[in-house]
Formats: structure tokens, C-alpha cells, sequence
């Protein structure tokens, strides 16, 4: 990714724009003292007023800058808590060891719908993003939205993101919380609002029907050998909320937060060895399915759109 993509969000541009006024005032204050040693240097010996020296270069003028950087960067960052608009989203996110749990409410039915290390946003609207952690500390951060917020257990804390384009943005977990933090990725989704409210539209119904009979002897094998036992699949299993709601699994962009293309491929090798994957992942290694039920894992889940 790149760090110094623009800001994709109002509070992030706002964010930017404070910092990129520090960092030339602190160049143009490195290069004002620069040319003071020179001078300083080059200055035939003679008598120097230290008091002089001392209050006006010392201390009044470091003050005074100060002062203004503070009152600027308090007027400028003001408000960032807030949702501008009256009808804010709100959307919950839990951090777990290594994964993102997201749920939103139904607009329809008004229950939850879970999701997992993927974050739909509509283009123009704010949202207010309450962050929880089911563990330990984990800590919320999408460079080009703005904003690293800790997810603290036991508390909600709350960030405000208003995006301005549509793309496809990757955050990461920016506190350190075990052996595959490198590997806790969140990308963020941003669509226009019509496309948004067709793809939560789609999130809340229930997991597809498989298509053919392949599919279907991996709904079988779902049950049997215990993958409800942790992942929820809406109409199918409950799950216990150990691991992530796969209802939708098929229409995510990565598998593992982050660690692997969502591909049929990768979809098999995650099944079969997840701990090759993924060291220390809370999930057993299914490496000991024979290949046709393996592929049927494979096609029933990828068929969940």
C-alpha cells in the first residue's frame, strides 16, 4: 500500500493538512536556526547581550510559535468526534485474535449482521464506528481515512469517518498483540450509496442454497465435522461466536484477514493447513479431509455470495 495515497475521508484530509503545516514550520524553524549557528559562527568576537538572546530567541519566540500551533491545530481538529448529518451509520467493530468482527443493523428487520475483516462504507455519508476488543489491545487504522483509534477490553470507544471517494482501502491493527499482528488486516469497501444499500440488502439475507451436489456434501461436511462449532452461518448454523461469521464468506475480498486472495485455491489451502497459513490462527488444520470432501468445503463456502 501506499502510505501517502490523498486523504479518502473529510477528517482525514483535515488531519493531513495539520500535518503537512508542522512539518513545514518545523523545516523552516530547522533552517531559521541553521542560519543562526552560521551566523553566529562568521560573527566577529565582540560583546552579546545573552539577556537578550535568551528571552527574545529563547523563550518568547518558542512560545509565541507554540501558542499559535496550538490554538491552529485545536481549531482545525475540533469537531472530528462528531458526525456531521443527521443520519450517520453505525457500525461496530470487534477486534479478536487475529481478526476484525463487523456488524451492522439491518435497516429492514433491525438485527445484527456479522462480517469479518471487511468494512462497507457509503461515499458522502458519515459513520460512527464503535471499536470493542473481545481480548486484548488491538488498535484501528486506515491511513487514508484518518484516525488511529485502540480498541480497549471491557470499553467502546468511537471514531467518525465521513469517506469522499469510492475505492477499496487497507487498514491494519497498530497495536502490537501477538504473534499474527502482522497479519490483521481490514480492507475498507467505499461505494456509492445505491451500491452500498444493495450490498447490505444482500449481507442480511440468509446463506445461499447450494447450487449443485458438490456444494451441497460440503454443507454436509460443514456440519460434520464441526465448523459450526465456532463460524455462524445464518440459516444453516449458529456458530458460538468463536471464530468468523461465514454466511457471506464467498463475497469477501480476503480470506484470513488479509492473508490470503479470496480464490477457490486459497480457499482450500486455508481449510486444509490454516496453521501453515497462518501460525497460531485459532482454527485446526483439516489436512487430513479426503480431496472430494475438500473440494466440496471448498464449493460450498465460495458458493456463500
Amino acid at each position: 500500500m501506499n502510505w501517502l495515497s490523498a486523504p479518502a475521508s473529510a477528517e482525514a484530509s483535515r488531519l493531513a493538512e495539520v500535518g503537512w503545516v508542522l512539518i513545514a514550520l518545523a523545516g523552516a524553524l530547522f533552517l531559521f536556526t541553521m542560519a543562526l549557528l552560521v551566523h553566529a559562527l562568521r560573527r566577529r568576537p565582540g560583546p552579546v547581550s545573552a539577556a537578550r538572546w535568551t528571552i527574545g530567541l529563547g523563550m518568547a519566540f518558542p512560545a509565541t510559535l507554540l501558542s499559535v500551533l496550538l490554538v491552529y491545530q485545536v481549531g482545525r481538529t475540533a469537531g472530528l468526534e462528531r458526525a456531521p448529518g443527521a443520519d450517520p451509520l453505525v457500525v461496530s467493530v470487534t477486534g479478536h485474535l487475529w481478526w476484525w468482527e463487523v456488524r451492522y443493523r439491518d435497516p429492514r428487520s433491525g438485527r445484527w449482521i456479522a462480517l469479518a475483516n471487511e468494512l462497507h462504507l457509503p461515499a458522502g455519508r458519515s459513520a460512527q464506528i464503535g471499536l470493542a476488543s473481545a481480548d486484548v489491545i488491538h488498535s484501528f487504522w486506515v491511513p487514508t481515512l484518518g484516525g488511529k483509534m485502540d480498541l480497549v477490553p471491557g470499553r467502546v470507544n468511537r471514531l467518525v469517518v465521513t469517506p469522499v471517494r469510492t475505492g477499496v482501502q487497507r487498514g491494519v491493527c497498530a497495536e502490537f498483540c501477538g504473534t499474527q499482528h502482522a497479519r490483521m488486516a481490514l480492507h475498507v469497501v467505499v461505494e456509492e450509496p445505491a451500491a452500498f444499500e444493495r450490498w447490505l440488502a444482500a449481507q442480511a439475507a440468509d446463506a445461499a442454497t447450494p447450487r449443485d451436489a458438490l456444494a451441497l456434501r460440503g454443507r454436509a461436511a460443514f456440519l460434520e465435522h464441526g465448523c459450526a462449532g465456532c463460524h455462524a452461518v445464518r440459516g444453516v448454523a449458529a456458530g458460538s461466536g468463536l471464530g468468523p461469521d461465514l454466511t457471506h464468506v464467498g463475497s469477501r475480498l480476503y480470506l484470513g484477514a488479509g492473508t490470503l486472495r479470496n480464490e477457490p485455491a486459497a480457499l482450500g489451502r486455508w481449510i486444509a493447513d490454516v496453521q501453515a497459513v497462518k501460525s497460531g490462527a485459532r482454527m485446526p488444520a483439516f489436512h487430513r479431509l479426503d480431496p472430494s470432501t475438500l473440494a466440496g468445503l471448498t464449493a460450498y463456502l465460495g458458493q456463500l455470495q
